[in-house]
């Protein structure tokens, strides 16, 4: 996506924008299908979520514009809320404490099943077009979508509410210490592993380092490979150890993983880069979830979407604050800011209390 932009010949910032937008979409709209969710159920949320996504990724395939590719990428946003939302939902609420570490271990693997192999693929595609890895995409969301509308056709939990269903107030939610700190490890996460590494890492690479995007792509696929090696690991520490036990492991990765970016002075030590990415994705992917899922009382649609909202909002600001910083400064500056906020973010994530076997702690 960012050599995509880069094509239309915009500088740094403007590359981050179109990461950006996508994000913003899903921060602006995050309520709005947490509501959704709360009066309509999963299902038929969730397909029309994806199938909105599916169709506005093909409409960027086909963009003959930067203006097109920004609108049609923030399009895409507010379907990914409304499928995420209740994808979220509709799993933390089936799930008990003792397995929820593993169930969403087992949820964010199903997405390593494309990621493993997709870089590969679309670092290759690319050097054909860089618009078929979209299109691709668009098929298979496609797929996705009309695969939920029938599968959970007769869901009880994921089908329209009857009468009046308890809700948790994130009011309620925000009093709660781990929720507090479920959006801080959500904000960590979506700054570094979605607004950096999809918007200035490609670019730095490219650029700086003149590595191939099929090099690139190997990076990134190392990391998707770390990661599913470890999620059910991961998962089930969660359930065993706590959440804290993974969330320390997991920050202290990433903290590592920015810290090698820093000190990239030959193309090699990306590789180690991103495979300590990759473990720190397996461990932190458990953590918001599992405990807002610890936390949560009936029907939470909006908590979930303020949890995601978080992570949305770090990766909309961080493409285009980074952008920006390294266009005034190169790429350094940027990893620098990137490293003392996980820092900060290992230290947080020590101060976690314990919320398996729904014990609701207050703080």
């Amino acid at each position: 996506m960012p050599l995509f932009a880069r094509s239309f010949g915009v500088n740094n910032a403007q590359v981050g924008s179109i990461i950006s937008a996508f994000a913003f979409a899903r921060f602006a709209s995050g309520l709005i299908s947490g509501k959704l969710v709360d009066k309509f159920g999963e299902r038929l949320v969730y397909s029309i979520g994806i199938g909105f996504v599916a169709i506005s990724s093909a409409a960027a395939a086909m963009a003959q514009s930067y203006s097109q590719l920004l609108l049609f990428r923030a399009a895409g946003g507010l379907g990914s809320s409304m499928f995420s939302v209740a994808a979220g939902s509709l799993l933390l609420r089936v799930t008990s404490d003792h397995q929820r570490g593993r169930a969403q271990s087992l949820y964010n693997g199903s997405f390593l099943i494309g990621m493993v192999g997709g870089p590969v693929v679309g670092g290759a595609l690319s050097a054909f077009s860089l618009r078929a890895p979209l299109a691709i995409y668009a098929f298979l969301l496609a797929v996705s979508s009309i695969s939920a509308g029938l599968l959970l056709r007769g869901s009880m939990l994921a089908a329209k509410p009857e009468g009046k269903s308890e809700k948790t107030s994130v009011f309620y939610a925000l009093r709660l210490k781990p929720y507090r700190i479920a959006l801080v490890v959500s904000f960590s996460t979506g700054f570094i592993l979605f607004g950096m590494g999809r918007s200035i890492v490609p670019l730095f690479m490219v650029e700086d380092m003149h590595v191939s995007t099929t090099y690139m792509g190997v990076g990134f696929t190392m990391a998707s490979i770390a990661n599913g090696l470890l999620l059910l690991r991961a998962g089930r520490l969660s359930d065993e150890k706590g959440r804290r036990f993974v969330a320390v492991i997991g920050s202290s990765a990433l903290f590592i993983s920015t810290a090698l970016l820093l000190f990239t002075v030959q193309a090699w030590i990306f590789f180690p880069a991103m495979i300590f990415s990759g473990i720190a994705g397996a461990y932190l992917s458990t953590v918001p979830g599992s405990l807002v899922g610890d936390v949560l009382k009936g029907k939470g649609g909006q908590v979930i979407a303020v949890m995601q909202m978080s992570g949305d909002f770090a990766a909309m600001i961080a493409p285009i604050l980074l952008g920006a910083i390294s266009d005034a400064g190169g790429f350094r500056p940027a990893f620098i800011l990137a490293t003392i906020l996980m820092a900060a973010v290992v230290l947080v994530t020590t101060r976690i209390p314990e919320t398996r076997n729904s014990v609701h702690l207050q703080g």
